[in-house]
């Protein structure tokens, strides 16, 4: 019997460990993350930096600021952006604002910009054949023309496909293997839909390791 207990009080430690991990890379202040582009021929297209500040924690949840700036191959800077990141129990939780394609960021930083809350989630554990929560967002702007516009990304059909070990630049990670489709609509008189279908590696605990998303590869290429 004291076996048994005993058991099970290892076993609901563990659990409770990991569902307290909160060590991803966007929030651990003062790191700065970057992230390669490449096309399929396997050539640098630019890469985008990320520096970590404003780490806050209360109680379960820890939240923290996610500054980023993207750089073109020749090493232009091109485009910044500041966002939040959260983890509550385990669950990383991303604004959706990071998940604008690069050509449509422009819209969000317009001060006209009415944007609509809403995050992505990873949950603190997966397995195969999980199917994972929908991320939805929109935003309506004003040019500088004075046209009215908007701007919706929809994340659906999430599925974790299998589990798999990524090795990149910065390092080695045991991955889950997530699919999904990205739907993108702009409309500044007429409406623009693309829709991409994206492969994502998730490292649980630790972040976004490599996604894939039409001819398109990411991956992280540095940590410091």
């Amino acid at each position: 019997m004291k076996r048994i207990l005993l058991f099970i009080a290892v076993l609901l430690t563990a659990v409770i460990l990991q569902a307290q991990n909160c060590d991803y890379y966007f929030l651990q202040e003062g790191k700065t993350i970057e992230i390669g582009f490449k096309n399929k021929k396997g050539k640098s297209t630019g890469r985008q930096v990320y520096s970590i500040s404003k780490r806050e924690k209360k109680g379960n949840s820890v939240s923290a600021t996610v500054s980023s700036e993207m750089f073109s191959a020749k090493g232009k800077s091109e485009m910044k952006s500041e966002n939040r990141v959260s983890c509550e129990n385990g669950k990383l939780v991303c604004d959706m604002r990071m998940y604008v394609p690069a050509g449509q960021q422009e819209y969000l930083g317009n001060s006209t910009a009415k944007v609509d809350e809403a995050y992505l989630e990873y949950p603190a554990s997966m397995k195969k054949d999980d199917q994972l929560k929908d991320g939805r967002f929109s935003v309506n702007f004003k040019t500088e023309t004075g046209l009215t516009g908007s701007l919706s990304v929809s994340i659906t059909n999430r599925k974790v496909l299998d589990k798999e070990t990524v090795t990149t630049p910065a390092g080695t990670w045991e991955c889950f293997k997530i699919s999904c489709t990205t739907k993108v609509n702009t409309k500044i008189l007429l409406n623009v839909p693309v829709t991409i279908n994206v492969t994502e590696w998730f490292a649980p605990g630790f972040g976004i390791v490599k996604t894939e998303a039409g001819s398109s590869t990411t991956e992280i290429i540095a940590i410091r």
